[in-house]
């Protein structure tokens, strides 16, 4: 017991300073994504560093969600890849103790933290949010700095347009000064030159104050006279001229009543009420506009409700009744004038119930987009602490697998697999946002991906099974492709029992006459059916291919360097699929009957029967050598 508290206390003790390092690593970069999207609505607008750490403070807490399953991947990737790395997890499980037990205290603190991450996205991630959105609109709805450069129009002003050729940054005068106001209109422009201005802001900071020096102002007067007639205008030539102009420097917060009513700012209870109440709001006023559809008169044909009823008729029930209807007896006796009226009121009578009908109809699909919006924001509560147990039982057992610590290859694999996963969250999240998915669909598929996954290695790792093993890929790859693999034979240091060669000789010979009756057997290359229908005979190679690994392995004992290193020139045969694609006869036939894939595979398992021959006669030539050797 006392050797589990101590091991417990290890594990504990290894894995919080790499979480923590990597949870506040993730949630920087995280930060900094936020900082570069919306990087143009902070710059120039002469914000104070108190409002600036206040928004950074709101969003950091803001973007837990995605930073922590991040997190708690790299960390526990790191943590047993460093133990694997110093064979440290390897002394563990030869003293007995199973790789569930190391990961036991890791997995109750990753519970806690999710169960944690559960209460955080209730209660404390909406009110952060809601200060988030607030901030951030107030913050784009404040005006800009006042930064007016030289030698360009600076349009930041609403309704003006000034040019200022030259400035002198001691004094602060503005030199060649140039004003367009264009505030009543575009007709209506007034425009100003002046030798020299000084600019400066009101006590209220919510007018600009200009105060220009010799110059002429230009005015149209287009209001006072018709459309059609000449446009006058007025010139003023002055001296010394004040004008004011509407600039609210200041920094004004919105309220946060309007955010909080939104779904980022619910909770549970909260979201489940709204969803409850827009629900019945659709439902009401579907029926309503149902009653209409069914009681209002279409060309004089009626269909009756009955009133005392909340439910809405099936669809198959609201039948019209057969009536014989004859068009052209509207327009009997009446002049062509009249029919005219008389198309033209249908036309519009048909136009405005088309756009009542639409506006109805998006008015409800509105209040789907709102139910829609707060379900999606409801399954979030849960689905962060699915992700944090998810990546854990993914990262830890992965960790134990590549047995490679550090931040390098760790990095590399959480990147790929939260890239993955966030790739396949926000696609289910656009899906259910815009209504091609169910919510839960859209909301759970992330996990339904990624949850196999971490089953599949959480038992590889349980197993010891080699999983990401470079070679067993590269070799399980080769024998699908067929390509060859080479043989290594090395001498052996120490030989206790050497070889006879009267034995050594009797074991080539008859290497020799295996290999030499598969090539009799298949001398003539197999036409297409018998190709499917026989191919080459896998219990024999199989045998041979025995017998040949057992004559290495006994001529390994030979004392002569030349006769060991020309058994490397054996080469390893292959049991191909391709050799025998089919069992039976009648699977066969039907491979063969699929064209073209069947001709395909014809032609690539004949020419993979070719090389099988071709490696036979080396077997055969290798034996002759080697006996020569002896």
């Amino acid at each position: 017991m006392r050797i589990f508290k101590r091991l417990h206390l290890f594990m504990l003790q290894t894995f919080l300073p790499l979480f923590t390092m990597t949870f506040f690593i993730v949630l920087f970069i995280v930060l900094m994504q936020f900082l570069w999207k919306y990087i143009d609505d902070l710059v120039g607008k002469g914000l104070e560093i108190s409002v600036i750490g206040e928004l950074f403070f709101y969003a950091a807490v803001s973007m837990v969600p995605m930073s922590l399953p991040l997190a708690i991947l790299l960390a526990s990737l790191m943590t047993f890849g460093n133990l694997g790395e110093k064979f440290e997890l390897t002394a563990m499980k030869a003293s007995g103790i199973s790789l569930l037990r190391v990961m036991a205290p890791l997995i109750f603190l990753v519970s806690t933290i999710s169960v944690g991450a559960f209460f955080f996205q209730n209660n404390i991630l909406p009110h952060a949010q809601v200060k988030m959105w607030t901030l951030l609109f107030s913050i784009k709805q404040k005006s800009p700095e006042l930064e007016i450069p030289e030698g360009v129009f600076y349009s930041e002003i609403t309704g003006y347009n000034l040019l200022v050729q030259r400035k002198n940054h001691d004094t602060g005068m503005l030199y060649d000064v140039m004003i367009y106001d264009v505030s009543k209109g575009g007709d209506n422009a007034t425009i100003m030159l002046a030798d020299s201005a000084q600019l400066a802001f009101t006590k209220e900071m919510s007018h600009l104050y200009l105060h220009l020096y010799t110059g002429e102002q230009f005015e149209n007067l287009q209001d006072q006279r018709g459309a059609r007639q000449n446009i006058p205008y007025r010139r003023e030539t002055f001296f010394d001229k004040e004008i004011l102009i509407p600039f609210d420097a200041n920094f004004n917060r919105l309220d946060d009543d309007a955010m909080r009513r939104q779904y980022v700012g619910k909770n549970i209870a909260e979201l489940r009420h709204t969803i409850d109440s827009i629900n019945h709001r659709v439902d009401s006023t579907g029926g309503d506009y149902a009653r209409i559809l069914l009681t209002k008169e279409y060309v004089g044909i009626t269909h009756n409700v009955d009133s005392k009823t909340d439910s809405i008729l099936p669809y198959k029930s609201m039948t019209m009744p057969a009536r014989d209807l004859n068009i052209d007896s509207i327009f009997q006796g009446r002049s062509a004038a009249n029919e005219i009226e008389i198309v033209q009121k249908a036309i519009a009578d048909v136009k405005d119930r088309q756009q009542e009908y639409e506006f109805k109809a998006l008015s409800m699909n509105d209040d789907r987009v709102s139910i829609r919006r707060h379900e999606i924001e409801l399954v979030k509560k849960f689905t962060l602490s699915v992700a944090c147990l998810i990546f854990f039982f993914i990262g830890a057992p992965l960790g134990a697998i590549i047995r490679k610590g550090g931040i390098g290859t760790p990095l590399v694999i959480s990147v790929f697999l939260f890239i993955f996963y966030y790739i396949i969250d926000n696609t289910g999240y656009k899906m259910a946002r815009d209504g091609h998915w169910e919510v839960w669909q859209g909301m759970w598929i992330s996990t339904a991906v990624l949850a196999p996954l971490g089953i599949y290695v959480t038992y590889k790792a349980m197993n010891d099974s080699a999983v990401l093993n470079p070679d067993a890929w590269k070799n399980a790859l080769r024998r699908l492709i067929g390509t060859h693999i080479s043989r290594s034979v090395a001498m052996k240091e120490v030989i206790i029992d050497e070889i006879s060669t009267d034995i050594a000789i009797s074991r080539l010979d008859n290497v020799i006459e295996m290999s030499q009756n598969i090539i009799d057997r298949h001398s003539r290359r197999q036409s297409y059916l018998q190709y499917f229908t026989q191919g080459f005979d896998m219990a024999a190679i199989t045998e041979l291919s025995e017998t040949l690994d057992d004559t290495i392995e006994y001529m390994t004992s030979c004392r002569d360097q030349l006769v060991v290193n020309k058994l490397s020139d054996f080469p390893i045969l292959r049991h191909l699929w391709i050799y025998r694609p089919a069992r039976t006869k009648a699977f066969g036939y039907t491979l063969a009957a699929i064209f073209p894939i069947g001709a395909i595979i014809y032609l690539v398992g004949t020419s993979q029967h070719k090389q099988l021959k071709g490696e036979l006669k080396k077997i055969i030539a290798t034996c002759d050598t080697i006996k020569s050797l002896l």
